[in-house]
């Protein structure tokens, strides 16, 4: 079953062409790796799947329902999920209140007066969701930084604290954009095992956060370090200059010539 799907996408800035003709579908169940040089495209796909770039022909689905013109407010309610190669957490505020600051999607009965009393259901709210806040903390080993100022935290830190907010949205499927960028061999490890971990799913493992139980359905993952790649990813699709020029599992996309010509190097 097609989870996600780009029909033939076109994107251009003035003169620059961005992508062409780009088609792929995220299959229920699977890694999909995502690849190429820089500057092929791939953030500009994810971009324009989740909303913040709009292409100028083509169309894209996510379980069969069009999304190719929603606003990217709209689409974390829909289940899509996303990181960015930029950190942009809010560096004046500890890990648990970045974590809990993605839940207010799910707020539904509050409002100024409410929260100002701070009474009744927005006080049983916000403990429900403080509850999945704290368990995204303990799935990404945050504990010992839960209450400190995320400006003050190592990278490696402040990527989970990333991985957490996006988490805290309880997404069907995640869009990774260089998760593991500037990372050294020990923390892409650690990171590669939250991925599969949460793709998964933890079973009864955790009771308040329902991503954390069922795992999500999908992954893209754009990543540089061919080797996780190879290593994560079900299929792959390689993006150059734009365009798609190789589709298939690791083992057909490591043996392309287009690809070993584009992005793998030639001997």
């Amino acid at each position: 079953m097609e989870i996600l799907v780009t029909r033939n996408i076109w994107l251009s800035f003035g003169g620059v062409v961005a992508l062409m003709d780009v088609s792929l579908e995220l299959k229920k169940g699977e890694i999909l790796g995502l690849i190429g040089p820089n500057g092929a495209g791939k953030t500009a796909l994810l971009n324009c799947i989740t909303g913040f770039y709009k292409p100028q022909r083509g169309k894209i689905y996510f379980y069969g329902k069009e999304i190719t013109n929603l606003s990217p407010y709209r689409l974390p309610k829909l289940g899509i999920g996303r990181t960015f190669q930029n950190i942009g957490l809010f560096s004046g505020l500890t890990v648990l209140e970045n974590i809990l600051a993605a839940r207010h999607i799910f707020m539904k009965k509050q409002n100024m007066l409410t929260a100002a009393l701070y009474v009744g259901w927005t006080k049983k709210e916000e403990a429900l969701h403080r509850e999945v806040a704290e368990e995204i903390v303990d799935f990404l080993d945050l504990q010992p930084w839960r209450n400190e100022r995320v400006a003050f935290l190592p990278y490696g830190l402040r990527k989970r604290v990333e991985l957490g907010r996006v988490l805290a949205m309880e997404p069907k499927i995640l869009l990774l954009d260089e998760p593991m960028a500037g990372m050294n061999q020990e923390e892409k490890e650690e990171f590669t095992r939250y991925i599969l971990e949460v793709f998964r799913g933890q079973k009864g493992a955790y009771s308040a956060s329902e991503v954390l139980q069922r795992g999500v359905e999908g992954v893209i993952l754009v990543e540089h370090d061919m080797g996780i790649v190879m290593n994560l990813a079900n299929r792959i699709v390689v993006l150059d200059f734009g365009e798609k020029i190789a589709e298939g599992t690791p083992e057909e996309v490591k043996k392309n010539p287009r690809v070993i010509k584009a992005y793998l190097g030639e001997e």
